[in-house]
This record gives C-alpha cells, structure tokens and sequence, in this order.
C-alpha cells in the first residue's frame, strides 16, 4: 500500500529485518563502501556496468536492517516507472512487506502525490486533471487564436516545447528573462505562458511540468509545510542523477535541505540527454553544493571484457567537464575491437548483416543478443532494407522506418500521385499539413464518393462545380486538386526522387516540420531525407511503391529472435553479447548540428553519446564508417569520426574494403585534439584542411584507376569505361559525343550526361 503522507501519525511497525545482512554478501569494497555510508550526502560515481542498482537495493535495506530510518522515512527516485517497479520488487525480496511503505517512484509520481495533497496553495482543487500532449496543444492554440498569432508564423508546438523548457529551468511565467521572451513569439511567449498557466488553474488541471514546479512554489512560500517533510522523510536516494534538471535538483534540494542524507547515485560519462533539458552540472557541482559529501567511484565492470573498456575509457577520457573514474574488470581481455571501413552505406549494411549471418550459423551467439545501435533514426533505414532481403530477423526499437509518421504521410502523397483512386492515402493527406478543409468536408466527398461509385479525388473535383461546399472549403479542396495535377504532369519529366522532393516542398509538408521547432521535427526531416535517398534505387515510382508495400507487409520474425536496431540514445541501460556501431563519420557522428549549435560542450555531450554505445557491448564489438554516403539524392564524400583517433591502437583490429586499410589507419591516427570549436560553435579553417588532407588521403589510397565520389574526374572517356556520377551511381559508357556521354548506370538506366560530372572508376578493356 501507498503511504499517506497525510496521515497524523506514522504507520504500524513493521517486523525487523533479519540481522544476519545477507544484503552486503558478494559486494566489492567500492560497493560494500557505498552500502554501509548511511548518514550524510553521498555522491556514488557508478561507471556503466558496475552494478549501481544492486547498490541501491542493498542500501535502502541497510538503512532499514540498521535502524537508521523507517520504511516510510525513504524516499527512492527512479527515471521511469518500470525502474522504480524493479527496486521496489528487489527490496521486497530482501524484506517482505516493509517494502510497501517506501516512497518509491519517478519524479513525477511523487510530486503528483505531494502536489494533491497541497493543491489549493497554487489554485488548485486536489482532484486536478494531469493534461497530455495533444490538451497541451489544444489549449494553446485556443490561447493563440485569441491572441491572434498566425499557427503558420508560430508553430504551436514550438510554443509549448519553450514553456516546457521552461518550467524544467524553474521558471515561472514571472521570471522569464526579457531575452527569452523576445526568443519566442515576438515577444509575446511569456505572455502566452502566462495565459496558459491562469487557463489551466480554471480548468483545475496541470501540465508534466507543473507537477514539479508547483511543489517547489508550495515548499518556498509555505515554510511550514516543507517542515512537516523534512519530518517525514529522512533519507532520499536518487538514481540516473546525471539526467536530472534543474527543477527536478531544485525539488531534491529543498527535500534534503535539513538532515542532508541526499545520497545520488549516477554517471556523469552517461549524460547524453542535455536536449531534454538534463543538466550534467548537477553532478559536477556535488561536492560544491555538499562540502562535506563523500563521493565513491564504482569501477569495476561486469559486463564488458577488457578490451571493450579499454576503448570506452580512451575515448571519455577526452572529456574535460567529468568526476573522473577508470573501469577495469576481472575478465579476460576478450576479443579484440573490429574497425571497419566501407565504400558506401549500402556496403556497410551489407558487411554488418553477412557477419551476423556467421555468428548465428557457427553458433557464436543469438539473434536477441545482437544490436545494431545507430546516432540518428534514418540510418535504419539501409539495415531494414539489407535484413528484409536477406531474411534476417529485427527489430526496430521505435517505429520502423516505414512506419514512422512522416514516412507514412509522405508515402500518401505519392500513392495518390501513382494512384488517383486511393482513396485510404488520399484520406491521410488531404488535410496534413492543416490546409483548411475539415471533417465536414471529407464526409461530403466521401457520401459523393460513394453515391456514384468514384474515387474520392473524382468526387472532389465534381464538388467544385457546386454549391455543396463553403466558399473558403472549396478554394482549399482547388488548391490540393490542382497540386495533384500538377505533380502527376511532372512525373513524366521529373526523376521519382526529384518529384517527391517537389511534391514535399511545395505541399507544405517539409515546411511544416521545419518550423517545429523540437528535436524531434529535425529527425523526422533527416528520415524524409532518407526516403527520398532510399527512392533512387529503383527505376520509376511505382517500383518504388511496390517495394514499400512488401516491406510493410513482411514478417520475418522467428523463433529464434530478433536482432535490435535502435538510436544510441534509446540504448541506455541495455546491453548485448555482440553490438554494431556504424556511421563513425564526421558529421553525422559526432553530430554537426549539434557541434554547430553548442560547440565544446555538445563535442562532450557527443562523446558521452560514444562512451554508451561502446560499453552496452559484453563480448563483441565492431564500430565501422562509410567514406560516402548518399545526402539529398546526391554522393558526399566522408571521413572517419574523431572519435576513431581517440581508440586505443592494440584494442582494435582495422577490417577495411580492399584499398582502404591505409585511409583508415591514416585517419585513425590523426590528432583531432588540435581541432577547437569556434565562437560561432563550429570548427575554423583546420578543420576543412584536415578534412581536405583526409579526402585526398582516401583518393590515394585507392587502388590505381579508381576515384572517389566527388573528389577527382578524367576530360577523356570511352566506350565500357567504368565511371561513377554523383546523383546516379556507377555505370558503363556505352557512347561518347564530345563533352556529352551516354552512360549505362546500374540503377537509373540509360541516361546523357556532362562529361565534367562524371569520375572514372576504371578504363574499359
């Protein structure tokens, strides 16, 4: 049962716990030290794999077996609710019922529990109605109408993910700084902020932020209500402190501001989460905040073999703004750590799935214990592609590249194009993005549609001849005809890459994530991007589409598993026997936008973001990059990630395509640490040289004959040369006139183009 915090008097006793401690069997000395340091602030420093939560566990049940505190004197903060679940159950089966009377819970949970109990202080009636995203956004706009802001100029959800950031620093409405305010809105963010805030009170409802932010209101203008806590709960302990922010420090300050026994357990090398508003700072300044704290380091790993945390080390290392630890194990050393360098991404994809098809045939490991971990969402795309072909089962922790929103809305789009009487696609699209034609409208095309046994589009069009529709309704249907119209025409001049690009731009949709200003709109625009990549593989459109309906129709589960395909983001807190890292480029990882937009420290928080990644692997480890990728229909050339030179030389065996060890090696050994961030947060002059050099060292290593992407052409061909064109691939010159070839690519056909644009790869015989 839940404790009542309202409740006059403390719950019954409870049984003691039995005294024998087996608790404290099995623990190491850093861990053993963490579980017996009781009374005071304690900072647990707890590398990945290191066993912070069986340290918890064991800890809460000293305090009891101890005496120190009672079971409804603690307060356990976990993340997600799914952590807090598994303490709880840990502890119960350490100590029985006891467990039941222990504050446990997320952030959020508890502060709900506290805010029910007080919420008149801040205008509220204890039956407050916690709002979702979708209410948010309602809300807002209704806010906006009023106030007569263009949606399309400020994009409400923009609007909300700045409230949002706000209440996560702690500030209400009322202290938002001038400069700020100006930020959003044109001036008028804080004022809709504020409207927002008196809406919500009227509605006797709150937001995810306010929960918090209404506690810490209540603790500081009501002193004695914060006493009556300080009483009840005597001893706090918090998990993944490293992800914390500022209202969420703020909340635990205030909690633990009178017995201070605030223990926080977490890493600071796996704070990675700084665009949800977490604050790295919180940990750092521990010891600035608690003087007398003590900090204990738990290094010793036991997941990952020797040579694994050798590389994780390396590379954090790096990092300036961290505590400091080294993760050593009782393993062996293990296998040593594969680079590899591809020509492409599809080669790439293709070495990753042939080498689990070997680990799985000889026995070596298991589906399930497989990860393919990737920087950004896009990237899933070429391995989904590669394992469908091969029948190799997957999974996609999130939605499949197919099925993510954005894919499915732009896919609409062209199946209309290639179909007009689709009508299930035409459905999806026809109001997204908002274009003024609503329900009443679709259900009038729809009851024509079906009276006289016509497609929907056929309908609508009939319906502009017509008074049935309102005269604003009407110009809106014209406008979506008239672009189906157009774009069908197109797509007998344009290439299908070239027309979903223009069909994405001139609808709307590409502007309208744009100006969703979240970090989310910035991954849905890098998938379209992909999407419209993925398009130049097959030869017209409806190949295309054909391909997508197979894809989305396959099964290729088994019983035996599934590997995992996920961001590295979402990889935190897993591991797995083998794990894939691919995409260790410059640019892509670590990331540009974020190097652009938070220089020196988004370089760290980047690192961070490879630390993860390398130690989720317990066993095997194979980190690879592609020296050109396909961006925008067109080929770029790249070079390895800084983070490769940070790799420690006798941890790694380099497995490269033929003519590339020597690229590989060469960039491995670069020293990327000369390179510093602008002021604008980007990176001078070095850092194009460098990458010059490193391109001019990848066109050097290929074998004689060949050249890259982009790099280096030849004046002269002839017919059966081998060449490579940036937008369509490689292919064979079947003829030449003057400046003008006519080349036989592999995957686009038959196409004339500009000698000038065209690489030799190989001279025909």
């Amino acid at each position: 049962m839940d404790y009542d915090a309202a409740s006059p008097s403390p719950s019954p006793p409870v049984e003691p716990v039995s005294s024998d401690q087996p608790w404290l069997n099995g623990l190491n000395p850093a861990q053993l030290d963490a579980v017996q340091q009781l009374e005071g602030p304690l900072l647990v420093l707890s590398g990945a794999g290191t066993g912070k939560t069986r340290v918890l566990t064991c800890r809460l049940v000293n305090l009891l077996a101890s005496g120190v505190a009672r079971p409804w004197n603690i307060l356990a903060v976990t993340f997600t609710n799914k952590a807090a679940r598994e303490m709880k159950e840990r502890v119960a089966a350490m100590i029985g019922p006891a467990a039941e009377q222990v504050w446990f819970g997320t952030f959020h949970s508890l502060a709900a529990r506290i805010l029910r109990r007080h919420a008149e202080c801040v205008g509220l009636k204890p039956n407050f109605t916690i709002l979702d995203t979708d209410d948010q956004l309602r809300l807002i706009k209704q806010l906006m109408e009023v106030a007569g802001l263009d949606p399309k100029r400020f994009p409400p959800r923009a609007i909300l993910a700045s409230i949002s950031r706000w209440k996560d620093k702690a500030l209400t409405p009322d202290k938002v700084s001038p400069s700020e305010e100006m930020e959003l809105a044109e001036g008028s963010g804080a004022d809709i902020y504020r409207q927002y805030q008196d809406r919500l009170r009227e509605l006797n409802a709150c937001d995810f932020g306010d929960l918090l932010l209404h506690n810490l209101t209540i603790f500081n203008a009501h002193p004695d209500i914060l006493a009556e806590y300080h009483g009840r709960i005597t001893h706090l302990m918090v998990d993944e402190y490293q992800d914390t922010n500022v209202t969420q420090y703020l909340w635990l300050r205030l909690l633990a501001q009178k017995g201070r026994n605030l223990c926080c357990v977490g890493d600071d090398d796996q704070s990675i989460y700084g665009w949800r508003g977490a604050e790295i700072a919180n940990m750092l300044k521990f010891q600035e905040i608690y003087p007398e704290a003590e900090v204990i380091r738990l290094e010793e790993n036991y997941r990952s073999t020797g040579h694994i945390l050798d590389a994780a080390s390396a590379v954090i290392a790096h990092n300036e703004t961290r505590l400091g630890k080294s993760l050593f194990t009782s393993h062996d050393q293990g296998e040593k750590i594969k680079v590899c360098g591809y020509w492409d991404g599809a080669g790439e994809a293709r070495a990753v799935g042939d080498r689990i098809e070997s680990l799985i045939r000889y026995g070596e490991t298991r589906y399930n214990d497989i990860a393919v971990l990737v920087r950004a969402g896009f990237q899933t795309r070429e391995f989904e592609e590669r394992f469908i072909k091969i029948g190799l089962p997957y999974r996609v922790v999130g939605a499949k590249f197919y099925e993510r929103q954005e894919i499915r809305d732009a896919i609409a789009y062209l199946r209309v194009i290639a179909q007009p009487a689709d009508d299930l696609a035409l459905e999806r699209i026809i109001n997204t993005p908002r274009r003024g034609i609503g329900n009443a409208t679709i259900q009038t095309i729809r009851q024509l549609a079906s009276i006289r046994g016509i497609p929907m589009l056929a309908a609508a069009e009939v319906l502009l001849t017509t008074d049935e529709l309102k005269p604003a309704a009407k110009r809106n249907l014209s406008d979506i005809i008239n672009a189906f119209i157009r774009w069908r025409s197109q797509a007998e001049s344009l290439s299908h890459p070239e027309l979903a690009m223009t069909v994405l731009d001139e609808s709307g949709y590409t502007g309208f994530w744009q100006n969703q200003k979240t970090p989310e709109a910035e991954g849905r625009l890098e998938n379209l991007k992909e999407l419209v990549n993925a398009m130049g593989d097959f030869d017209n459109l409806e190949g295309f589409l054909e391909h997508i309906a197979l894809v989305m129709d396959g099964d290729n589960t088994s019983g035996e598993g599934e590997v995992t395909l996920m961001t590295l983001h979402a990889a935190k807190g897993l591991e797995f026997d083998t794990v894939f890292l691919p995409g260790w480029e410059e640019g892509l990882f670590p990331s540009q936008r974020t190097l652009d937009e938070k220089g020196g420290s988004g370089l760290e928080e980047e690192r961070r973001l490879a630390y993860v990644g390398i130690t989720r692997a317990r066993r095997r480890l194979q980190i690879s990059w592609a020296s050109s990728r396909r961006v925008h229909g067109l080929w770029q050339s790249a070079i390895p990630s800084r983070f490769m030179a940070e790799l420690p030389r006798d941890a790694l065996i380099e497995e490269t395509e033929q003519g590339m060890s020597g690229v590989g090696r060469d960039t491995i050994n670069t020293d990327f640490s000369r390179l510093t961030p602008s002021a604008s947060g980007g990176y001078g002059p070095g850092w194009s040289r460098l990458k010059q050099r490193r391109l001019e060292g990848l066109e050097a290593a290929r074998p004689p004959g060949e050249h890259s992407p982009g790099l280096t052409g030849q004046s002269e061909f002839s017919d059966g040369d081998r060449v490579f064109h940036q937008k369509f691939g490689n292919g064979n010159v079947i003829s030449v006139e003057g400046d003008k070839l006519a080349i036989a690519f592999d995957m686009a056909g038959e196409k004339r183009v500009v000698a000038s644009f065209v690489s030799l790869v190989r001279k025909g015989e």
